[in-house]
């Protein structure tokens, strides 16, 4: 439980913010217009699908998140063996 509530911290950590949201921004964009860019141009998003395109943002993020988090995690492990 502990792993969770680190890695819930790490979410919201200004340490990791920046990367993850290049990452979100950049992968993000792209899966949205893959996933809603049609819907986009022709008119037809709803509150449902601005729903999925937001979640479209957060998942890039929080992998980006995690990634840096169990890099960080790993690191200080070597370091505190050595």
């Amino acid at each position: 439980m502990d792993k969770v509530l680190n890695f819930g911290r790490a979410w919201i950590s200004p340490v990791f913010r920046p990367t993850a949201l290049k990452v979100s921004l950049v992968v993000g964009s792209v899966l949205f217009a893959v996933n809603h860019g049609a819907a986009v141009i022709t008119g037809e998003m709803s509150i449902e699908r601005w729903v999925s395109a937001a979640v479209t943002f957060l998942v890039p993020y929080t992998v980006s998140v995690h990634g840096q988090f169990v890099a960080k995690s790993r690191q200080e492990a070597n370091d505190s063996v050595s």
